[in-house]
């Protein structure tokens, strides 16, 4: 079993489980799986796009740079009335965690303020909050903690040693320096990657050691697979294997035990199966809705019969 301390994770650590043979590493992430969660229980987000398109980052996979011709339409800041029905029908579908995203590099104070209004309604609702809106000031997260937010997500991607493969527009350390000011806001971390961008095994086990060497490992890791949109760098990537994308999600269980490992983007295109063995290794929260942001997702209906015909139960808000 994993015994290495918070913080002291290592490239040669981690790998060790990595190749472990593929029952062992899902008996390893399975027992800490049940050690910190209620194996039965997933829980449940949605994510909605409260400010479309028009991003000036240069994120090689993402649809809704500016940078990139992709069809997407743009559209403004979402009226707050919108915000909140969206919220109640994920409510109503069962969702425990809405999620709110913008496509700015980072938001103007004057646009923060808005996003806080929406914050505080949504909250009303008995949901957990979280948003993505780009990098922060430290201002700026003091003043989502002041208006409640529960999470902000904020993606490191990849490796530092790929990330300038995939983004130009803003550094590793730039990721890095937001994470810092959430955490230091006392916002929760949500915080993961995207696999499938051309990069190697070891920059997916990199990406986790920097991950579960945070001062505070992530409460959150979403763990992605590219979506691959037309118009963008990454559309003819080469597709993961599948293997390697449950050993990624294993390896998250193991070396962030506490932590909801997300099953994310990039589920429409996954087989059953493959999702359930993503389960198996302990992912335990999945995105729900039609949309992820301007990508498809499963249909409820879709997701409610998976969970009913593997046995899982949406976690419920006490």
């Amino acid at each position: 079993m994993a015994n290495i301390a918070q913080g002291q994770w290592s490239y040669a650590s981690a790998i060790k489980f990595f190749s472990l043979p593929f029952s062992e590493l899902m008996y390893q992430a399975q027992t800490i799986h049940r050690e910190n969660f209620n194996p039965k229980i997933i829980q449940i987000s949605t994510l909605l796009s409260i400010k479309t398109g028009s991003c000036p980052e240069n994120c090689s996979y993402c649809p809704q740079s500016a940078h990139y011709q992709t069809g997407l339409k743009k559209e403004p800041l979402m009226d707050i009335t919108e915000v909140v029905a969206a919220a109640k029908r994920a409510k109503a579908a069962g969702s425990t965690r809405f999620c709110m995203g913008a496509a700015w590099r980072g938001p103007r104070d004057q646009d923060l303020q808005n996003v806080c209004e929406m914050i505080k309604e949504v909250k009303k609702l008995n949901l957990e909050t979280c948003v993505t809106l780009g990098l922060l000031q430290q201002h700026q997260a003091a003043m989502l903690k002041d208006a409640g937010l529960d999470f902000y997500n904020h993606n490191i991607d990849t490796s530092r040693e790929h990330y300038d493969k995939i983004i130009t527009t803003r550094t590793f350390d730039d990721r890095l320096q937001t994470l810092e000011h959430i955490r230091s806001s006392g916002i929760k971390v949500c915080c993961g990657g995207i696999l499938g961008m051309g990069e190697t095994n070891e920059d997916r086990i990199n990406m986790l050691v920097t991950l579960a060497n945070l001062t505070e490992p992530p409460e959150s890791v979403p763990i992605n697979q590219l979506i691959k949109i037309p118009g963008t760098p990454l559309e003819h990537a080469d597709d993961i294997d599948n293997f390697d994308f449950v050993r990624t999600i294993a390896l998250a269980r193991i070396m962030i035990p506490q932590a909801y490992i997300r099953l994310s983007a990039g589920r429409e295109q996954m087989s059953e199966e493959l999702q359930s063995l993503c389960f198996l290794a302990g992912a335990n929260s999945i995105f729900y809705g039609e949309k992820l942001l301007t990508a498809q997702n499963p249909i409820p209906a879709q997701d409610n019969l998976l969970l009913q015909r593997l046995g899982l139960e949406k976690q419920v808000i006490s």
